[in-house]
């Protein structure tokens, strides 16, 4: 960087007596906007009068040695420092800018500064201790690094501001960068990684509100369901009419066929229950049928009363075996056998033999 020195060159003796001495305009360069020149006569570094039409005349043009052009405008001037990181393998980038401008010419010729970014990065190196805010940060944590290098630069210009002798500097700000492209690759990934995760989540959060829909509408019965799907036009109006009449006498078949079963099983637990009654009532008639005292009359009412006052089958060979007669010892003159009974109906003749 050429600045503020522009350009340095050698001018040769002028030769000659004092009233026909001139430097030809050729020695001396043109000056571009914001610049002077600063000649050197002997030891002594002089500006050519600002503002002076240049004159090849001039004493200290003809007696100079040297001339140097300076530009006396003010620039923003960037200097960069690298910082380390966390890991050897990154490292980062601070670039400091600075506002300068010359204001003694002379001093900066004869200092020769033609680039004024080396004294400048040799004040950035001069602060030991602006590598330890980066030390402790990962190249992924470069916002942090930028924050506190800024504070840093602040607060160093203010106690130790840059001076470069003949010109005013002053710290404007402080900017970190990733010294690779690794940085730039590694936030495009996550940037990425993020994007893809973000659109998956707005699919599953629109498939979880559609399902939330869907079992709504599926609640509210095939009705509804089949209406809005006639409104949306996915289901066929003399379709879905086939349907529901088909599903109501599918239906009807289905409740008629439950209720005759219904039916045909309480007529079956009936007729189960009869029958077991009736095979008790036989059971105990025939384990009467060996008793020797029974009361024939209180057996035949409880069993009428059982039986609904219908005859049981097989009633009659019971009684028949038993011969509504008492077992028991025969009285004396009367067979032992058994009583006397009408021949036809089976009955005792004397109501005497009733009576033990």
């Amino acid at each position: 960087m050429n600045y503020p020195v522009i350009a340095e060159h050698i001018l040769a003796t002028v030769q000659g007596t004092w009233w026909s001495r001139r430097r030809r305009r050729d020695d001396v360069p043109p000056l571009p906007p914001g610049a002077v020149h600063v000649f050197r006569v002997g030891g002594n570094y002089r500006t050519f009068p600002e503002g002076m039409v240049f004159d090849p005349s001039h004493p200290d043009v003809l007696d100079a040695s040297s001339v140097s052009i300076v530009d006396t405008r003010a620039r923003l001037v960037d200097v960069e420092r690298p910082l380390p990181s966390v890991s050897e393998a990154d490292s980062f980038t601070m670039r400091a800018s600075f506002t300068c401008q010359v204001t003694d010419p002379t001093v900066i010729a004869r200092q020769g500064i033609i680039d004024v970014t080396v004294p400048l990065r040799a004040y950035l190196m001069g602060d030991s201790d602006l590598p330890r805010v980066s030390a402790g940060h990962r190249v992924e944590e470069i916002n942090a690094v930028r924050t506190e290098a800024g504070h840093r630069m602040t607060a160093y210009s203010a106690i130790v501001p840059p001076r470069v002798a003949g010109m005013s500097v002053e710290f404007v700000n402080a900017e970190v960068y990733a010294s690779s492209d690794d940085l730039r690759n590694w936030e495009q990934k996550l940037r990425d990684e993020r994007r893809s995760w973000e659109l998956r989540k707005g699919q599953r959060d629109f498939e979880t509100q559609d399902a939330r829909r869907i079992a709504e509408l599926l609640a509210q019965g095939s009705d509804h369901v089949d209406a809005f799907g006639i409104a949306r036009q996915e289901i066929d109006v003399t379709a879905a009419a086939a349907r529901i009449h088909r599903a109501t006498a599918e239906e009807s078949a289905r409740r008629h066929q439950a209720e005759t079963e219904e039916r045909a099983h309480a007529r079956l637990l009936e007729t189960t229950d009869a029958q077991l009654r009736r095979e008790m009532l036989l059971t105990l008639l025939r384990q009467a049928a060996g008793s020797e005292y029974v009361d024939y009359h209180q057996m035949l009412d409880q069993v009428l009363r059982e039986l609904g006052g219908q005859s049981a089958p097989g009633l009659g060979a019971a009684a028949d075996t038993a011969r509504m007669v008492e077992s028991g010892q025969a009285r004396p003159g009367r067979p032992a056998a058994g009583r006397e009974h009408d021949p036809q109906g089976g009955f005792v003749k004397d109501e005497d033999d009733l009576v033990d």
